[in-house]
C-alpha cells in the first residue's frame, strides 16, 4: 500500500533523511524505533506531506503522491496522530470528533461516532468537556478517536504513549491492538520498543537519518542486546 523510495529530506541546511526505503502492505502494521534525533518524525512529515523530500518518491497504492499536502494525504486514507496530539483546545470532545467524521475512500464507515465511544468509554463521559479540559491520556485518547473518524485504511501513531501514566499507557496499547485486528495499517512509533515490537509484525530501526536494521519484530525482539545499542540512553 506505502512504497518510500530513496527519501531524502532536509531542515534548512540539515540533510536529516539519507535514501530511505520502507514498504509497508495493506493491513500491515510496522514499527519505526530510534533514539530521538534520527529522524522518525521527519520521515513521518515527510510522507504526510509537512516537509518536501529533496529526492526520493512516497508511493500509495502504487500513486507518486511525494510532497502531496496533509489534507490531500487524510482524503487518501491516512490517519496522523501526531506527537503532542494536535487537538483542538477550543472544541468540545464532541466537536473534535464530529469534525473530522468522513467515510472511508471505499465509502465504509466503520468507525462511527458510537465505534469510537464505546473504544474510549472515558471521552463518553466528556463529550461537552474542552479539549484542554483534558488529561494528557483524555487528549491522546481523543486524537486517536478523531483519526479514527476518518476511517482511515493507515493510522499513523507518532510517541502514543509519551508522558502518560502507566495505566493510560496500558490502556492505549490494548486500543492499538483492537485497531490492528480491524484490518488497519498502523505504522507506530514509542520509545518502548518492547510494546512496540510485540505490538507489530515488522519493525526498522533508524540511526542519523538511515534505516540500519528491518525485519520481523519477533527476531529483532530476540536480539535485546543489539537494540539496547541502537536504542538505548
Amino acid at each position: 500500500m506505502l512504497r518510500i523510495e530513496g527519501l531524502h529530506s532536509y531542515y534548512g541546511d540539515s540533510h536529516i533523511l539519507h535514501g530511505i526505503d520502507l514498504v509497508l502492505p495493506a493491513a500491515t502494521s510496522l514499527g519505526l524505533l530510534g533514539r530521538n534525533g534520527m529522524g522518525k518524525t521527519t520521515l513521518i512529515r515527510s510522507l504526510m506531506g509537512y516537509v518536501k523530500p529533496a529526492a526520493g518518491r512516497v508511493l500509495l497504492d502504487d500513486r507518486d503522491v511525494t510532497g502531496w499536502v496533509p489534507e490531500k494525504m487524510a482524503r487518501r486514507g491516512i490517519g496522523y496522530v501526531p506527537e503532542g496530539r494536535g487537538i483542538f483546545p477550543n472544541l468540545s470532545v464532541r466537536e473534535n470528533l464530529l469534525m473530522s467524521a468522513r467515510a472511508g475512500i471505499d465509502g465504509r464507515r466503520d468507525w462511527t461516532f458510537e465505534r469510537v465511544m464505546a473504544t474510549f468509554p472515558r471521552l463518553a463521559e466528556r463529550l461537552s468537556h474542552g479539549g484542554q479540559q483534558l488529561s494528557g491520556g483524555e487528549q491522546q485518547m481523543l486524537s486517536i478517536g478523531r483519526a479514527l473518524m476518518t476511517n482511515p485504511r493507515l493510522l499513523i501513531l507518532d510517541e502514543a504513549t509519551e508522558g502518560l501514566a502507566p495505566l493510560i499507557v496500558i490502556e492505549i496499547w490494548k486500543v492499538i491492538a483492537a485497531i490492528r485486528e480491524t484490518g488497519i495499517a498502523t505504522l507506530i512509533v514509542d520509545r518502548d520498543w518492547r510494546r512496540v515490537l510485540g505490538h507489530t509484525a515488522q519493525a526498522v530501526v533508524m540511526e542519523k537519518g538511515r534505516i540500519v536494521r528491518h525485519g520481523d519484530s519477533a527476531a529483532l525482539a530476540a536480539e535485546p542486546v543489539l537494540l539496547e545499542s541502537l536504542l538505548g540512553v
